[in-house]
């Protein structure tokens, strides 16, 4: 008999990770890592894994509601140990917030969250971190999100701040920078819409398509809205074929706000002067085809700018794309009727969509982010003419990004006035914004994301 000592020592089976959690914590990693937008790379992820129907389904909402959630769970991860959090190994730690999602915010049996995740952080790291891991998770089955929250968040009456970042999953910085612009009544609302996935809502580019070939239900704001009901959006013809799109309804109005400005005189000539991805875009050409009208789109960034010519493609109404510093833009002073800025913000009105813009910004961001918005809206009053108008817009409530930034301009430009927006959205009429005649949408009151938007209008010389 041969010695069982010379046989080839047996390989150990491969570890059998669940496709659609390695997905998950693949697109984790990536925000951690690359400080990327997790709805941008998750497609190019399923794809990788081969997820479709529920299981991608799944994937993105263990993705999007472990992001959203992480400042709760991180507070009852660090209950369940007596490691300090500062000596979890990353990429065990994103596994465990996947597990306590699952555990807590998921119609996931506890033994499948718990085995699951535990083989996922022995693949990923090794045999001592899964069997950390098994401990904490089983620790986590404790109590429901419910009695955790109320174990771990600070008291309420003593520490508001603290309490609300921990319940509501915001950095305190966050809480009290919303608190300044919503006020306290409606500030645990905000936070809750904040953490609720937002609808797919679809829009009909005017002159390409019509709201009735979309299958779903009317927008309340926007007439070319619709909320769409399931499904994959890219199977729509009319969103495949480019003549309807992707679109929040707070972005369709901004587009609809400048659209429906007055003009004095000529009005030939429109601005996209931030127009990546293209989405405000498209609708804008579509609606200055219509009147005879034509848009240029332009983009500092070369990739946006080349999403921008995909969003445009087949349109009418496109006068041309460019790739240029919206701060010092190549066009002749005053020879547009109507201009968008539609700024780089903080993003914090976006929460639902993109929740670890939470985690990534800090306040520090704040400073040069305002210096950029007041640099882009100058450059904007210059190239509008005497009469037209210009549309500045943030996805973003902080006071610091939307009023106080018009003031600054205002104060500067003795040349524009601020005009009342109010009536340039028909049904609008719950959204005052921070300065008086400026609008606020909001994800709890309108169901979009926080839009500000101001119209500034050029004077006409005397005389």
């Amino acid at each position: 008999m041969a010695d069982p000592r010379s046989r080839p020592p047996r390989r150990p089976e491969p570890l059998r990770v669940d496709a659609a959690r390695l997905a998950a914590f693949e697109v984790l990693k990536a925000v951690r890592v690359d400080r990327a937008y997790a709805n941008l790379v998750l497609p190019g992820i399923l794809r990788d894994h081969g997820l479709t129907g529920r299981d991608a389904a799944f994937t993105t909402e263990l993705t999007s509601g472990t992001l959203r959630r992480r400042g709760t769970y991180d507070a009852v991860i660090a209950a369940c140990t007596d490691r300090p959090m500062g000596r979890v190994e990353a990429k065990v730690l994103d596994a465990l917030r996947l597990g306590t999602h699952q555990l807590l915010s998921m119609r996931v049996p506890p033994h499948a969250a718990i085995s699951t995740t535990v083989e996922l952080v022995r693949a990923r790291a090794n045999q001592g971190a899964a069997g950390f891991a098994n401990a904490v998770l089983r620790a986590v089955t404790e109590h429901d999100l419910d009695g955790w929250i109320e174990r771990v968040a600070p008291d309420p009456v003593a520490r508001p701040t603290e309490h609300l970042a921990i319940a509501h999953s915001h950095p305190a910085w966050v809480v009290d920078e919303l608190r300044q612009a919503v006020g306290d009544e409606e500030l645990p609302d905000l936070l809750a819409a904040d953490n609720e996935p937002p609808r797919v809502t679809l829009v009909a580019r005017p002159g390409r398509s019509e709201p009735g070939e979309l299958p779903g239900t009317p927008t309340r704001l926007s007439p070319y809205g619709v909320v769409l009901e399931g499904g994959d959006p890219g199977a729509v013809p009319a969103v495949a074929e480019g003549r309807a799109g992707v679109q929040d309804e707070g972005s369709q109005l901004v587009a609809l706000a400048l659209a429906t400005a007055p003009v004095e005189g000529r009005d030939e000539r429109w601005l996209d002067l931030c127009a990546g991805p293209g989405g405000k875009a498209a609708l804008l050409a579509a609606l200055a085809a219509g009147r005879g009208a034509t848009l240029t789109a332009s983009e500092p960034q070369p990739h946006r700018a080349g999403l921008v010519r995909r969003a445009l493609a087949g349109a009418d109404g496109v006068a041309g794309v460019v790739t240029a510093d919206g701060t010092r833009p190549p066009f002749a002073p005053e020879s547009f009727d109507r201009v968008l800025v539609d700024a780089p913000c903080s993003g914090l009105g976006a929460l639902r969509r993109r929740p670890e813009a939470r985690w990534q910004r800090k306040p520090d961001d704040l400073l040069g982010l305002v210096m950029l918005q007041r640099a882009l809206i100058g450059a904007a009053l210059d190239l509008v003419r005497p009469g037209g108008v210009v549309l500045y817009a943030t996805c973003s409530p902080l006071v610091s990004e939307t009023a106080t930034v018009v003031t600054s301009v205002l104060q500067q430009r003795p040349d524009v006035a601020l005009e009342d927006a109010s009536g340039l959205l028909p049904g609008l009429t719950d959204a005052p914004g921070p300065a008086p005649g400026t609008l606020q949408l909001w994800p709890h009151r309108h169901g979009t994301d926080a839009m500000f938007m101001a119209l500034l209008r050029k004077a006409a010389p005397p005389g």
